[in-house]
């Protein structure tokens, strides 16, 4: 089904889990029921007597799945199933919920429960996460998998890299099987028994996540899944505050994180006509963190999303109910405390933002930024993630998803988990200013002038390898047809002898390394010297060094700028590199911005002009918006002429909402009089921004004199007033 074909719009979204709650009811336009219990039924009438687009929402990894383990599904016990890793214990998200091995029986039973949501009438399906830890593949179910898959015994994963290898190469055909298969099966289900067209989607984190993470999912795979309506990118403070390693400095960096994560994310569906929800989460799973602590990392996510203007789609919360309801530290840990009411407001104000932000294009300004630089990445890089010291080595399997303390983990560990080898590469540029963009590689054969508008590309094959050889001739092209191509390496990747493709052939067909078939297409022989190589109307600039190197030190982070300089020189374009030190857009009224910290500059920059302030709960009006490395904002320009859009532009006397912390119906102009209904969740505080040249005669809220303040410089109104799902009246007398 085409987004055309949908009964209603679905711009936002969100998950929860529990029944039906007034004060997390965000006012979006589709819910995702959580969870294939006994109370679904109840659970979907609630939300859908709220007047949401009700999907559903379940694991596809893990859940409350203990009538399948404990022999009540067919009368087979199926721990068998049960992710496991070489000590023998389970990999587990709680007590009797391990993460599964995705056979064709457990597809089976998870499709039991699809079709029980399909005849209460939901409308789209999304299977969330697919995942197979990295270091398990120890339990029967996938021994058996391997011999089907191979035809040739099971291989310990940690005996060797290639082992290691083909073992999360099998993990993600088998997730891609297990989908395909429920989606297939299911679409026809839907449309045999119901006579209608189900959706399905895959939420998933980023590719970059889960290779730091050490997952392994189906990813690219999915995209070319005919039965997949697209995914959900899952990225949230959890993911992006993983740390990494700039200059020789490993900590947290948030919003460099998530700007590569939701980045691979748009590229992994861009121009495919697949659907793409980027999420946003107020808090994150960890509960140790304080309220200030989760609202500055959530600002760090969302300026992070909205500088890729090529999705527009949002799931704006998970499990809004602990957002709105629960309780977390102090700031000085003597107790616990609700959500701060202008926290809530603000995260409304951002909502409703985002469910805007579909009508709007990015705006000119581009040219301040070096444009059309991209780095490689491949569902390769998540098969190389396991331990592959080998059978004799004494190392321990662990499992590291983000919480673990560094200080826990030897030096070698930490090397191997920080991921140097892509954070090398692909910090230096982020921190200069320049919107790199992290290129799904495994798209380029699929998807016919996926590389359009990329003028410079960064690769490396030390951290994943190409699947197939006609990447390279797709490469190839591109290089000749005036791209420049930098490739970093230096040959020292034990997985460059895992068994494919390369190193298969017979005679002057096999390679040592996939580095020596790439120079070879590209005609510079198997080892070309380090430096620039002219193909074509392009380039190739080789560096013959691991790029986990260049994470280390502040010379390696200027190899990686530096290349990029000459690169756009060679293309006659060393002008247009410019290192800005922030990374900013403006999509209709909204202007986004990030000042990037660990810069050679103390200083920020000033944003001139005059805007509303949407990080505020009160909407104030900003004249100058100062930003300190580090600092970001979102801001409303009231400068903005809608009619640039093909809008027609209001009477400046004309009142008009601009802004609002809830959603805003039923607007009605009168002479002298403008009134509106607002919706909200309870309990909180709802503010909006109107135009309004002179100070109003009288406001009120459900027939109640309201609170509001009157700006004559900028000619506008704030009104703030109580929340109310159902709405509040609103009525503004002038």
């Amino acid at each position: 089904m085409s987004r055309k074909a949908k009964t209603n719009p679905e711009w936002t979204g969100f998950q929860e889990s529990r029944p039906y709650g007034a004060n997390y009811d965000l006012r979006t336009d589709f819910v995702m029921v959580y969870g294939v219990g006994n109370d679904l039924p109840a659970r979907i009438e609630g939300w859908k007597n709220a007047g949401y687009t009700i999907h559903l929402m379940t694991g596809v990894s893990w859940g409350e799945y203990q009538d399948y383990l404990y022999s009540r599904f067919d009368g087979r016990d199926h721990w068998d199933e049960a992710q496991t890793m070489q000590d023998g214990k389970h990999m587990l998200h709680g007590k009797d919920v391990p993460y599964m091995v995705p056979t064709i029986s457990f597809a089976e039973y998870l499709a039991t429960y699809i079709k029980k949501a399909i005849d209460y009438g939901v409308e789209a399906i999304h299977m969330e996460e697919p995942e197979f830890w990295a270091q398990t593949g120890y339990e029967e179910a996938f021994k058996r998998e391997w011999l089907n898959y191979y035809g040739e015994d099971w291989i310990p994963p940690h005996a060797s890299p290639d082992a290691q290898y083909r073992a999360s190469k099998l993990k993600a055909a088998m997730y891609y099987r297990a989908l395909d298969r429920i989606c297939s099966q299911m679409k026809e289900y839907a449309l045999v028994t119901h006579g209608r067209t189900v959706r399905f989607y895959v939420p998933t984190h980023s590719l970059i996540n889960y290779t730091q993470w050490r997952i392994v999912s189906p990813e690219a795979l999915l995209v070319s899944m005919p039965a997949c309506d697209g995914f959900i990118a899952q990225i949230w403070t959890g993911t992006a505050r993983t740390p990494n390693v700039y200059k020789g400095v490993r900590r947290e960096r948030t919003f460099e994180t998530a700007y590569l994560e939701y980045g691979i994310m748009q590229e992994l569906t861009r121009g495919t006509g697949r659907e793409m929800w980027f999420l946003h989460d107020p808090i994150e799973d960890n509960p140790r963190y304080t309220w200030s602590d989760y609202r500055f990392n959530y600002r760090q996510t969302v300026v992070a999303s909205l500088l890729h203007p090529g999705v527009s789609q949002y799931e704006v919360c998970p499990w809004p109910r602990r957002v709105f309801e629960g309780k977390y530290p102090t700031e000085d840990g003597t107790g616990k405390e609700g959500i701060p009411g202008a926290y809530a407001t603000v995260l409304l104000t951002v909502m409703s933002v985002l469910r805007d932000m579909h009508r709007h294009e990015e705006q000119a300004g581009g040219e301040l930024y070096t444009r059309g630089i991209g780095l490689c990445l491949a569902n390769s890089a998540m098969y190389q993630r396991g331990d592959v010291i080998g059978e004799d080595d004494s190392r321990e399997a662990f499992k590291y998803d983000g919480t673990d303390s560094a200080d826990k983990l030897t030096a070698e560990q930490r090397d191997l988990l920080d991921w140097s080898a892509f954070y090398g590469l692909a910090l230096p540029l982020v921190k200069k200013g320049v919107p790199l963009r992290p290129v799904q590689l495994d798209n380029i054969l699929t998807f016919p002038g996926y590389l359009e508008g990329y003028r410079v590309l960064l690769l490396s094959y030390e951290f994943m390898k190409p699947e197939h050889p006609g990447i390279h001739q797709a490469l190839g092209q591109w290089v000749r047809e005036g791209g420049v191509l930098i490739y970093a390496g230096d040959g020292s990747d034990p997985f460059h002898e895992v068994r494919e493709w390369w190193n298969r052939g017979a005679g002057s067909r096999t390679y040592e390394r996939p580095e020596e078939h790439l120079f070879e297409a590209m005609g510079l022989g198997r080892n070309p010297e380090e430096g620039e190589h002219a193909v074509g109307d392009g380039a190739v600039i080789y560096m013959k060094v691991n790029p986990a190197a260049l994470s280390q030190s502040g010379k390696g982070a200027e190899l990686v700028t530096g290349s990029v300089r000459r690169a756009l020189g060679m293309r006659g374009e060393a002008r247009e590199y410019i290192e800005s030190g922030n990374l900013r857009i403006q999509r209709g009224p909204y202007v986004i911005a990030q000042a990037l910290d660990e810069t050679d500059s103390a200083e920020g920059f000033a944003i001139h002009g005059r805007f509303i302030d949407l990080f505020e709960d009160d909407l104030p009006i900003r004249d100058r918006v100062e930003l300190q490395p580090g600092e970001n904002c979102l801001l409303y320009d009231l400068n903005y002429e809608p009619a640039a859009e093909g809008s027609a532009s209001r009477s400046a006397e004309e009142p008009a909402i601009l802004i609002s912390s809830s959603r805003i119906r039923d607007e009605r102009r009168e002479a002298g009089r403008f009134t509106f209904v607002s919706e909200s969740p309870a309990n909180m505080t709802v503010s909006t921004r109107i135009r309004l040249a002179d100070a109003p005669k009288r406001v009120t809220a459900d027939g109640v004199e309201a609170e509001y303040r009157h700006d004559r410089a900028s000619g506008t109104l704030l009104v703030r007033h109580p929340g109310r799902p159902a709405g509040a009246a609103l009525a503004i007398d002038y």
